[in-house]
């Protein structure tokens, strides 16, 4: 990131950041002014496609500037709301944002690009005029903040007519730069997993080919809803929905699904290490496979001596499940089973290969058909608030507590993301799995202002109960679940003293999507100018606009915004440093790094000094606080570690 890219508090420019890391890999495809030369970038793809006019693609109007929309920088922040959050002591990354989404995953990308495992998302079904996104704000008119919620009346809305030409241009355009921006924020091992109907799934199905890449496409799951709809259709109903699955990279594995009580009865077998059960060490199905796999066909001895090879009843060659190392390994470990079976009329030893039930899991099925429907869903969340209905079409607590259980080498601080999170059924289900299994996931909710529909009796009903955005019910169904499960844990509070189970505490921040706490984000560079020249006009426009605005500024949001965008995630701990005896310095501490960060307008010559025992830290300090001698001596002393902004 450039130095005046830094100083205007820009999340990162992922175009910039691209073109860069291509003329550092590949000069020739770049003019001598710098600029890159498309013809060249395509001969190296195919030299065809210099000429070429026609060629398949997913195409659709508007899909170039949806992807400008994705790696373009935002000056938007976000802002701690401390009266909505429930139980800060024990938040550990739980945060539910305020916002519209795609301003927010900009916002998370510094600190938490690649971090995410697990995203789960329910995005809007394009049924109708319930379309609520328009990422055409022009950041430097001041509507655009009241466009994106920073008001009382909540977000407009932007209507999505079917006779619109443009019906499902504009679902494609709202959804493909936040799945851009998802897959930043997956991990290498990460999945994202997609609510879809219908309308928009083969859409979504080539959508995700390209942004996540063909060959890392899971499988479709799909889901019983519990009840059939479209009885007036004059075609099939619907008793189905489909979850889209995809993984960051071809390497991911699917995690497997507890053992049922119908699976665990074919563990019938037990021994010392526990019940087992037990398939032939052959590779079952008939053809010659032995060409295909000759490290797999190779001679096994029997208890008798005999050499016993792997073909078929039906003479075909086979092969063994295991090539010849690893199954002298198993024999060493005990896990060959031979047992008498009878071939071509007469009895012969047969190997076998045994299970044990124990840590043992299965492939998920792509059919769920066991989980609760959406009436239960619906049910449930009635049952929450008091028996009163504020919201339609709620997902499952059950389907995403399951898609959660499935993540690739699930580690026990995972994040969860869902950044349509409508009612905000992923963090009941974060919540609740942690508190069955006692790990501590987190989980990042995302929930546009959007008001709620006074045209509907639900609608009505949640105004009248005071919740006047969608995002109102995400913040207080997470807190009444939070609350409900306090309650029952104090209900068993003298259980609990004669074991060494402590009570489940869990909590949430609420952030707001606002804009930035610094001045210099509205100046405007001079495109007729240098860059240098600019920096110098940014200086000096900071000098005058920003020094008397930042004291009267909370600096916890200060803090806040210039440690997102350094990278540092939302949970991190600060403490002030007594060893600073002139100027208030922190250490700050996140899941992945740390640093020493100061806010002090002036920065003192003893500061200098007694940075020297903390010159393997990141410093962070505004640059309008060192003059010119203060900042060589620091440069000096820190090199690439000092951050002067």
């Amino acid at each position: 990131m450039s130095e005046l890219d830094k100083k205007l508090m820009q999340t990162p420019d992922l175009n910039k950041e691209r073109l860069e890391k291509l003329k550092s890999l590949f000069p020739d495809l770049f003019t001598v002014e710098g600029k890159l030369n498309p013809d060249e970038l395509k001969k190296i793809v195919d030299p065809g496609l210099v000429k070429e006019t026609e060629r398949f693609e997913f195409k659709w109007f508007g899909k170039s500037e949806a992807k400008r929309n994705a790696f373009t920088p935002s000056k938007a922040t976000l802002i701690y709301d401390e009266e909505r959050g429930v139980n800060p002591e024990y938040v550990n990354s739980n945060m539910i944002i305020e916002s519209e989404n795609l301003l927010a995953l900009k916002c998370l990308l510094s600190a938490y690009r690649e971090r995410v495992k697990c995203i789960y998302i329910d995005p809007p079904y394009n049924i109708g005029n319930d379309f609520i996104y328009n990422d055409k704000w022009d950041e430097s008119k001041e509507d655009y903040w009241e466009n994106i919620g920073i008001t009382n009346n909540g977000i407009k809305l932007d209507t999505n007519l079917e006779t619109d030409g443009r019906f499902h241009s504009n679902w494609l355009n709202m959804m493909y730069p936040r799945l851009l921006l998802a897959r930043q924020l997956l991990s290498e091992d990460g999945i994202i997993c997609i609510s879809i109907d219908n309308n928009e799934e083969h859409h979504l199905r080539k959508l995700c080919d390209e942004v996540f890449g063909k060959d890392n496409f899971l499988g479709y799951i799909a889901r019983s809803t519990g009840q059939t709809t479209g009885q007036d259709s004059g075609g099939l109903g619907s008793s189905f929905d489909f979850i889209i699955a995809y993984g960051k990279y071809p390497e991911v594995d699917i995690g497997g699904l507890p053992l049922t009580p119908k699976d665990l009865k074919r563990f019938d077998n037990e021994d010392e290490r526990g019940k087992y059960a037990y398939d032939q060490l052959r590779k079952t199905g008939s053809g010659d496979r032995r060409i295909d796999r000759p490290n797999m066909y190779y001679p096994t001895k029997d208890p008798d001596g005999n050499e016993v090879y792997p073909i078929a009843p039906e003479g075909y060659e086979g092969r063994w499940r295991v090539e010849e190392k690893k199954y002298y390994k198993l024999v060493e470990e005990d896990y060959i089973l031979w047992n008498k079976t009878k071939r071509k009329g007469e009895e012969v030893w047969w190997p076998y290969v045994k299970y044990y039930a124990e840590g043992r899991t299965k492939r998920p099925s792509p059919l769920w058909t066991d989980l609760d429907g959406n009436k239960k869903a619906s049910r449930d969340l009635k049952k929450l608030f008091d028996d009163e209905k504020i919201f339609d079409y709620p997902k499952p607590v059950s389907l995403i507590k399951r898609l959660i259980s499935i993540i690739p080498n699930a580690k026990k601080d995972d994040i969860v993301l869902d950044f349509f999170a409508g009612s905000g059924t992923t963090g009941e289900a974060v919540i609740k799995l942690n508190n069955e299994d006692g790990w501590s996931r987190s989980f990042i909710l995302i929930q546009i202002p959007e008001t709620v529909d006074d045209t509907t009796s639900v609608g009505k009903n949640a105004l009248r109960l005071g919740y006047k955005k969608i995002s109102d019910i995400t913040i207080e169904r997470n807190k009444r679940v939070i609350q409900k499960i306090e309650k029952e844990e104090a209900e068993k509070q003298p259980s609990l003293l004669d074991s060494d189970k402590k009570p489940f505490k869990t909590g949430f921040k609420v952030y707001k999507l606002a804009k930035s706490n610094f001045p210099r984000v509205d100046f405007a560079p001079d495109p007729a100018k240098t860059e240098e020249e600019n920096l110098a006009l940014l200086n000096k426009y900071i000098d005058e606009k920003e020094a008397m605005f930042l004291s009267m500024v909370d600096e916890k949001n200060i803090f806040d915004e210039v440690l997102l965008k350094n990278g540092f995630m939302l949970n991190y701990l600060k403490f002030k440093v007594d060893d600073f005896s002139k100027n208030n310095v922190f250490q700050i501490k996140d899941d992945f790094k740390e640093c020493l960060i100061c806010m002090d307008m002036n920065l003192s010559k003893e500061t200098l000094k007694e940075l020297e025992q903390f010159k393997d830290k990141i410093f962070i300090c505004l640059e309008r606080a060192l003059d010119t001698t203060m900042k060589w001596n620091l440069k000096h002393l820190l090199g690439d570690k000092l951050i002067a902004f």
